[in-house]
């Protein structure tokens, strides 16, 4: 084997996975069809769960320091959810993506592992020891695993001849990252009587201090097809069939066009080969979801194949990863299509649609349903189906970051290796033969003893009756036989 997983793609998903096997201390080999990391910025956004993510693996607060990354309000179809705002210890920031990919790319440069650029995959092969890709050029890799980060477009996915039903694209809307001038503070989603709209929310700033704003728009008539440059007449234009002479164009730094189209890989698992990221679901780019579903896609596939190669994961412990993970994009792809479908995006003004929005929006005014739909967005809601979720409400769900005395309980995720927390010391002896996967903290503190898998999510608690029943059942299930 030239290495043990080959990650093709080196987008945020492929970065993120490739340090998930350098922390779980896989060989793993990145490679890009690129000559070079994009200079755009695509997505914007980087919701909590991720930020969690981030932090367990100690990389937040130096991600953060990169730049000027101002915390947004959360919306579901243009409509501000205002009382999420603090609702979660890590909230909503905007943080392009070509920031994280240069970011992730130097961190996994200063530990000696390096994108091998200008490598296009044109051909696989897998048989029941690994698998084979060919690059152009003639150049061969062979690998125990590979995962297919490389895009919407995928051409893993493609040489695999996977299924990926859903809708083509049927309209198309302007995506930008401009300067603008005048009345462009607190905007959102706005929209003229005449059915033309833009979205507008702050994108950090440039080298100057300048502030730098991501904007949408569409409308009658605006729909054009995808490879049609965007020019600045057009935007200008789009503003003004919105603001009038409120707003103008400063500067346009980047623009292009994107379709909604929604698809989903019928299976994320194909053998030795497994789809992640865009690879596996495309969707229209609302809520800043698409970027962070394919970061937890990462999340959620790395340590299973380090458990992998290591040699002590369960059978069935790769299979898990299309089972967690594909509802998850499937429920992404739903309110994707749902809020596009209030927001008007064609700019019809179909007084049915409008009579929806407008009493969804009565709706949004209650706590409840802004939690909701903050939970969708934000992926703090997420419950991955697990054995012993009944009469156990944690379980499933992100790990709560408990204080246990000197370290709080998501630091102890830094090395991805599964965490029991045991305040009052009791499970010592059912742990002990998984002490080389599993660590053991919390002794003598006030917490909640809980199992967390090593992407953070709880996979054990002691249950109604708070003694012991089912943990062992839990260790053999995630972190397989005891050696």
């Amino acid at each position: 084997m030239d290495t043990e997983v080959l990650v093709v793609g080196a987008g945020p998903t492929g970065l993120v996975l490739a340090d998930e096997l350098r922390v779980a201390g896989v060989p793993a080999v990145l490679v890009d069809k690129l000559p070079e990391r994009s200079a755009l910025s695509k997505a914007g956004g980087v919701q909590s769960r991720t930020q969690e993510a981030f932090d367990q693996r100690g990389l937040l607060e130096a991600l953060l320091a990169t730049g000027d990354h101002p915390i947004g309000t959360a919306h579901f179809a243009g409509i501000t959810l205002p009382l999420t705002r603090d609702r979660h210890r890590h909230p909503w920031r905007s943080i392009p993506q070509v920031v994280i990919e240069g970011f992730l790319e130097r961190h996994l440069a200063a530990h000696d592992i390096h994108v091998r650029r200008s490598h296009e995959l044109t051909g696989l092969t897998q048989d029941a020891e690994g698998v084979t890709a060919t690059l152009a050029g003639g150049g061969v890799l062979r690998s125990r695993y590979l995962v297919a980060a490389d895009g919407g477009r995928s051409t893993v996915r493609t040489l695999l001849g996977a299924e990926f039903p859903g809708r083509p694209g049927t309209v198309t809307l302007v995506a930008a990252d401009v300067r603008l001038g005048g009345d462009d503070q607190a905007m959102t989603h706005t929209r003229s009587e005449t059915g033309h709209w833009v979205s507008v929310f702050p994108l950090g700033t440039d080298p100057q201090g300048r502030p730098l704003r991501r904007l949408s728009l569409g409308g009658p008539g605006r729909s054009r097809p995808r490879e049609t440059p965007v020019t600045e007449d057009e935007i200008r234009e789009g503003l003004r069939a919105v603001f009038g002479d409120r707003v103008r164009l400063l500067e346009l730094r980047y623009a292009r066009r994107i379709t909604n189209a929604a698809r989903q890989a019928a299976r994320y698992r194909h053998g030795r080969v497994f789809l992640a990221g865009d690879a596996a679901h495309v969707h229209l780019p609302i809520g800043a979801q698409g970027m962070n579903t394919g970061i937890q896609d990462a999340l959620n596939l790395g340590w299973k194949l380090g458990a992998a190669v290591h040699g002590w994961a369960p059978a069935h412990l790769l299979d898990t990863y299309h089972a967690e993970r594909h509802p998850v994009a499937a429920g992404v792809l739903r309110n994707v299509q749902a809020q596009s479908l209030l927001m008007d995006q064609q700019g019809t003004r179909d007084p049915d649609v409008a009579a929806a929005k407008h009493l969804f929006a009565a709706l949004t005014q209650l706590r409840d349903v802004q939690y909701h739909l903050d939970d969708t967005l934000s992926g703090m809601g997420i419950r991955y189906p697990m054995p012993g979720t009944e009469g156990r409400p944690l379980v499933g769900f992100p790990a709560p970051d408990q204080d246990l005395g000197p370290v709080r309980s998501h630091e102890l995720l830094r090395p991805a290796r599964g965490v029991l927390i045991d305040p009052a010391d009791r499970f010592a002896t059912i742990a002990t033969p998984w002490q080389d996967r599993v660590d053991r903290a919390g002794q003598g503190v006030t917490a909640e003893p809980m199992l967390i898998r090593p992407d953070g999510y709880v996979c054990w608690t002691p249950g109604p009756d708070n003694g012991t029943v089912g943990l062992e059942s839990a260790l053999c299930h995630w972190f397989g036989e005891p050696h």
